[in-house]
């Protein structure tokens, strides 16, 4: 083995990568960690930061750029179910891993792939596209399904030993679970996908808002994440449901939205975004009324920018729910 041999192991937080890391770590060599911070990804507490603390190695948190939204836009291997571009996101992910690896000199790449478990993505096709698109042929360890694939360049130049490795092929989390109890090994994310391209009503959301702006900036991925948004021709309306989403969206706001609430009355943050005709200017009034603890029929709301303050008078009525 080279003096010092080192390698840079994709970590979601999850299992199945916290177990691949532990495979290679057993054998003596240096593993840097590397998460990948999408601005789809719904992630509530920082497991890939509490598993490199137990493992005692270190962790580099790489944020995807606007680049990366463009991928999502227009992938050029096409979507899964709803809106998510499996393919061209594991290869932007092994092509910033490579990066970070010619820069800190580790000598090749450690993910927790499982032959067969999701059927676009891991199968062997899938993954012999992926090392050829992110110019990393024989690069890429996957100890958990190594036995099952071809000698990658790290077992055959005797850096790791092959027999160390495992077998695993399928969807069944049994063999992992298994292998966590026997290490010791917790405080990883349980096998539950934290990509909300995934979900029908955020990929619905993404869907619109692509056909609404020409340019999308991760602010406006982030006001996707948060409140109800209903679509009004070219117009975005997102109503805030709690104290903590109305802060967000007076934050993330631009110059040129328009925010709706209702005076004197417990109310929520609503913001206009894109043209405001009559339409959608009652629209967005009705639903900042509808959503308030005003207690008449009649409600006066004010909307406003940075510029100017008016006001608009509606009256209660049904309306169709967020889409």
């Amino acid at each position: 083995m080279p003096k010092q041999m080192k390698a840079v192991a994709l970590l979601s937080g999850g299992l199945d990568s916290a177990l691949a890391i532990k495979l290679i770590l057993n054998q003596g060599i240096d593993v840097v960690a590397l998460q990948h911070v999408l601005p789809f990804i719904a992630e509530k507490k920082d497991y890939a930061g509490q598993l490199a603390e137990r493992f005692g190695i270190p962790l580099i948190k790489l944020e995807a750029g606007e680049d990366y939204i463009e991928i999502v836009r227009n992938p050029r291997y096409g979507y899964g179910y709803r809106m998510n571009p499996c393919t061209d996101c594991r290869i932007y992910m092994l092509r910033e891993a490579k990066r970070v690896a010619e820069e800190i000199g580790a000598g090749f790449l450690i993910t927790g792939d499982v032959l067969a478990q999701r059927p676009m993505s891991q199968n062997i096709d899938a993954l012999r596209l992926e090392e050829r698109e992110a110019a990393l042929q024989g690069m890429i360890l996957r100890p958990l399904s190594a036995k099952l694939l071809p000698k990658t360049v790290p077992e055959r130049k005797g850096w790791v030993d092959r027999d160390s490795l495992l077998g695993i092929r399928g969807k069944s989390k049994r063999r992992q679970i298994h292998l966590a109890r026997e290490f010791g090994l917790d405080g990883y994310r349980y096998p539950v996908g934290g990509c909300l391209l995934t979900n029908k009503e955020f990929s619905l959301r993404v869907k619109a808002l692509f056909e609404q702006k020409g340019k999308v900036t991760k602010k406006d991925v982030l006001l996707l994440k948060i409140g109800r948004h209903y679509s009004c021709a070219s117009s975005r309306i997102i109503v805030g449901r709690k104290e903590r989403e109305n802060r967000l969206l007076l934050e993330l706001k631009s110059p040129e939205d328009y925010v709706f609430e209702v005076p004197g009355y417990g109310s929520p943050i609503t913001l206009l975004q894109g043209p405001m005709d009559e339409v959608a200017k009652e629209l967005a009034a009705r639903l900042t009324a509808r959503y308030s603890d005003a207690d008449t029929r009649e409600v006066v709301v004010e909307y406003r920018t940075d510029s100017k303050t008016e006001s608009i008078v509606v009256e209660l009525g049904l309306l169709q729910g967020p889409v």
